[in-house]
């Protein structure tokens, strides 16, 4: 097979990693640093010319160039015949969404948006015990999401990266998307929206690196996400309360626990010993390749990833006009 890596960021280049350790894997780059030392060695074809790498016909593409560029670079290989990876989030603005949906499935484009937390161990857990309604009926969820930015990518400049620069798509709500997004997974549609969401800390941003936030949930759930880009150290949870017992899962210590209310005793029902997390990288990988060689349609497309954007700008928006928006699907 053939694959074009649009971007050459972080991202970008675990997914390199990850695809020159399959077998008969040809990989062409879409960057301007045909010289890197990594590239060579990984063997890849490289070119500054977006056309001319769609020239090679690629059977898919990564889109990991920078937010603000996703869709439009999408609409050029849908064009073009070729499936799609985007990472997340889709986009920072519903601006050619439609478009982009008419071309994919005019030219049966298979596509895929970054969810790569559904491929973790303890969040596909949770999703089976949710499933299972272990928990009974749920009533509430908690989710916290907060880390120190320039901790990132200790080697790159943050002030740098697009997730600093308004411009190109950053800010926390919409870099730390993955947790609207498992929300959604879980509990399926929000009615309701309602943030404060602002710049607080001493980094130097031109975006927001704080959101508080509140859901309602079509099956009324009620649930509170909290992130930010200042916290030292690392906090990644998740608590859901039900009738039946209440779930704790931390995704910096990898595991997964629940109180039970009956027999009121904790049951550890997941933990992962030094979890290597590009494991879930490339699981979701293989999951995206499968889809193309056997024509599947993947299940977190891109009409689910522009809901979880609308979701996104929703939570932006409250915060701007100071009151509650509906999420309008």
């Amino acid at each position: 097979m053939k694959v074009l890596v649009v971007g050459y960021g972080s991202i970008g280049k675990r997914h390199i990693k990850n695809l020159s350790t399959i077998k008969n894997m040809k990989i062409i780059v879409n960057t301007k640093r045909s010289k890197d030392k990594f590239l060579k060695n990984a063997n890849c074809v490289t070119n500054s010319s977006l056309e001319l790498c769609i020239n090679e016909k690629p059977d898919f593409a990564i889109i990991c160039n920078e937010t603000a560029y996703h869709v439009n670079t999408a609409i050029k290989l849908a064009k073009a015949g070729i499936h799609i990876f985007i990472e997340k989030p889709i986009s920072n603005s519903l601006k050619n969404m439609k478009k982009l949906q008419n071309i994919s499935n005019k030219n049966k484009i298979i596509t895929h948006v970054g969810s790569v937390l559904h491929f973790h161990p303890c969040i596909k857990k949770i999703k089976e015990i949710i499933e299972k309604k272990e928990l009974g009926k749920i009533l509430s969820v908690n989710v916290e999401n907060g880390s120190y930015l320039p901790d990132w990518h200790p080697r790159e400049d943050y002030r740098k990266s697009y997730a600093s620069k308004k411009e190109l798509g950053g800010g926390v709500i919409l870099t730390c998307i993955h947790e609207i997004d498992y929300l959604y997974w879980f509990f399926n549609k929000i009615d309701e929206t309602s943030s404060y969401t602002k710049k607080v800390s001493d980094l130097d941003l031109s975006v927001d690196d704080l959101s508080s936030i509140l859901f309602l949930f079509k099956n009324n759930i009620i649930g509170q996400v909290h992130l930010d880009h200042f916290q030292i150290p690392n906090s990644r949870t998740c608590k859901i309360i039900g009738t039946k017992g209440t779930l704790i899962c931390d995704l910096e210590l990898n595991f997964v626990k629940i109180f039970n209310v009956k027999s009121k005793k904790w049951k550890t029902k997941l933990k992962l010993e030094k979890y290597n997390k590009n494991i879930m990288y490339k699981n979701e990988l293989t999951h995206f390749i499968k889809c193309v060689k056997n024509n599947l349609k993947d299940y977190n497309d891109i009409k689910q990833g522009e809901y979880v954007l609308k979701i996104a700008l929703s939570v932006k928006k409250s915060s701007i006009l100071k009151k509650k928006v509906k999420i309008i699907e």
